[in-house]
């Protein structure tokens, strides 16, 4: 020891951080020693503090340029170790995702399991798949919409893979995402009135009726009921009434299932039967809105 400074033994010894791991510590930049008169690395008390934080930083499995950011002050603890939880979050769900994958194509019988590999091959991860399918529903956020109606919109059509998904899951979510990929789904969806806001001044008290009345169908989706007229059918029909600034009429219901006819489109009720089996939910969102509509079509008829 030298005045107040440490030697790269003496800093190696009051931590127990090897001298070799303190001479990569001090090449990286992480350590900021000053040189003696004779060239050797001198370090500063504060040195002792700063390495045993930075040896229990890698001990939680931090790399070394999140810790350099938090010793610079560029990063709190705190937004540190929540950016690596997060960063893990992903790896396992990732992990979980592949586990699944395999445990499909094992599970396949033999005279499908060329086709269920070819599906799944293109489905990298799910969080890839994910912004495939939010790249499909994005444009339908566009119009006079709050951000939290945005995310809720974006949240029912863009289901995010679960974390632990079945096979069964998997393979939903595969089909989801070639589907989304599809470039004629992606021009029915500009025909349909998830696009078309014209005329309509707040799409998101318009989405927030529809969605009272998805919810008032569910019971009858989740029984496997036939589309009926009922209450649900008339609060939807009621929501679009007041949101064009019209009345509820037969002219108006015979309008409005015109205007909602390329929403029936088969397509479109493939994605939203596939999402309800990523999400395991007993009247998804997206099939009660098809249920709607069917009704609405077979009262207009």
């Amino acid at each position: 020891m030298t005045g107040d400074t440490l030697g790269i033994g003496d800093l190696a010894r009051r931590t127990g951080v090897p001298v070799r791991t303190i001479r990569f510590y001090c090449d990286e930049g992480v350590l900021e020693p000053v040189r003696s008169a004779g060239g050797h690395r001198r370090f500063d008390r504060a040195a002792i503090d700063r390495l045993n934080l930075v040896r229990r930083l890698r001990g939680l499995g931090l790399g070394l340029p999140p810790i350099t950011d938090v010793l610079a002050g560029r990063c709190s603890l705190d937004d540190a170790v929540a950016a690596e939880r997060t960063a893990l979050d992903r790896e396992l769900a990732t992990l979980a995702w592949r586990r699944s994958v395999l445990r499909a194509v094992e599970e396949a019988s033999p005279t499908d399991r060329a086709a269920r590999l070819e599906l799944l091959s293109a489905v990298q991860d799910g969080y890839s798949a994910h912004d495939t399918l939010v790249r499909l529903w994005h444009p339908m956020t566009t119009g006079p919409i709050t951000p939290d109606t945005a995310r809720m919109f974006l949240g029912i059509s863009a289901p995010e893979p679960p974390d632990q998904p079945t096979t069964a899951q998997v393979v939903a979510y595969a089909e989801l995402v070639l589907l989304a990929a599809d470039s004629r789904l992606t021009s029915e969806l500009r025909a349909s009135t998830l696009a078309g806001h014209g005329g309509i001044a707040d799409l998101g008290a318009l989405h927030a009726e529809v969605g009272e009345a998805c919810v008032l169908a569910a019971p009858q989706v989740a029984a496997g009921a036939r589309p009926s007229p009922g209450p649900a059918l008339d609060r939807f029909v009621a929501a679009h009434a007041a949101a064009l600034g019209a009345g509820d009429s037969p002219p108006f219901r015979r309008a409005l299932n015109h205007r909602t006819a390329p929403d029936r489109h088969p397509r479109l009720r493939r994605y939203w039967h596939l999402a309800g089996e990523v999400t395991g939910e007993a009247a998804p969102m997206g099939v009660a809105h098809t249920w709607l509509l069917d009704a609405l079509d077979s009262s207009v008829a």
